[in-house]
């Protein structure tokens, strides 16, 4: 989308993509909308051609603030940021974008700490999220690429032996709780702060990513190209999600398994570079012995998984959500 220039030129623009659930649009829009008071100078919802009451209520908004732009086909939160953020920078070209799923949002006195510090030093902040109930919320935590950092390789693989490989390469408790920020490679899109200045650097993120993967991949870009991302601790983000049952660990709907491995596969090669031979098969294997998670829809989970590792490897994210949940379904 070209830039006018004529458009009006703000510090701070958020960007929130929605899809059917009106309920915690309606937390996180009353959420931000209160944050104009910190320094919050425009919200744009990007519908992604909901069919509940979405579009209704949204056009029954009034608040100057808040622009909606409604999609006509579900681009899945990929393709929701990717048109939100260039919506921003051609109608508004902001300092800033802050971007968010419509089930997070930020804390009273987030964006008035975004605003209190110096962020020219990088180019993108990433906030501290944590479930409703104070919980650091573990799929949000920044990460740093082990293959990017002597010795994190090992601890990593060491964790995982252990049943705790994340905590190789993403930020602990004690992260959280400093006072200090912390250099990191990747952040989410709950409450990423991406500054103009990186997009000009790495443009916008890959739509066709459908969801999931999308914010890594943009950000280890990011810092690929000599961008820096820092995390603030100071900056507090909620995060209401259920995607991952918390007892038998499978994903809900099934079909979210085909674009979470399919996209973590390309993060893999991104960050594991000329190690990314070695690490495929570790990965596939852990991928395929979750198997015992899907009992009664065992057939199913390995058929998405074989087709995610496939379209990994050819890098092809053009395919038709509706045939992701026919594949879903299948018996």
């Amino acid at each position: 989308m070209p830039h006018d220039p004529s458009s009006e030129q703000l510090g701070l623009v958020a960007v929130v993509v929605t899809y059917n659930r009106l309920d915690q649009l309606k937390v996180t829009l009353a959420r931000l909308l209160a944050a104009q008071s910190e320094g919050l100078d425009r919200i744009i919802v990007i519908d992604n051609a909901s069919t509940d009451a979405t579009s209704e209520w949204l056009a029954e908004q009034s608040d100057p603030a808040l622009v909606v732009h409604r999609c006509a086909t579900n681009g899945g939160g990929a393709g929701g940021f990717e048109v939100g953020m260039r919506l921003a920078v051609a109608q508004f070209d902001p300092d800033w974008i802050l971007v968010m799923d419509d089930d997070a949002r930020p804390d009273a006195g987030a964006i008035a700490a975004f605003h209190a510090a110096d962020r020219t030093q990088a180019a993108a902040w990433a906030a501290a999220v944590y479930h409703p109930d104070g919980r650091i919320c573990d799929m949000n935590r920044p990460t740093l690429n082990p293959f990017w950092h002597k010795g994190m390789v090992g601890r990593t693989v060491t964790g995982m032996l252990r049943g705790k490989g994340r905590d190789g390469f993403h930020l602990n408790t004690a992260d959280y709780e400093a006072t200090r920020y912390r250099a990191v490679d990747s952040g989410s899109f709950v409450g990423l702060f991406v500054s103009r200045s990186a997009i000009d650097l790495v443009g916008y993120p890959d739509g066709s990513l459908f969801i999931y993967g999308d914010d890594v991949l943009y950000s280890l870009g990011i810092r690929q190209a000599g961008g820096q991302i820092l995390f603030d601790p100071a900056i507090r983000f909620e995060h209401d999600f259920t995607t991952i049952t918390g007892t038998d660990q499978r994903f809900r709907p099934l079909w979210k398994t085909y674009y979470h491995y399919r996209n973590l596969l390309m993060v893999y090669r991104l960050a594991a570079g000329r190690w990314f031979g070695l690490v495929l098969p570790f990965m596939v294997l852990k991928w395929s012995i979750k198997v015992r998670f899907y009992k009664g829809e065992r057939a199913l989970y390995l058929g998405l998984v074989g087709r995610a590792v496939c379209h990994g490897l050819l890098a092809r994210t053009r395919v038709a959500h509706e045939r992701v949940l026919e594949w879903a379904t299948r018996r």
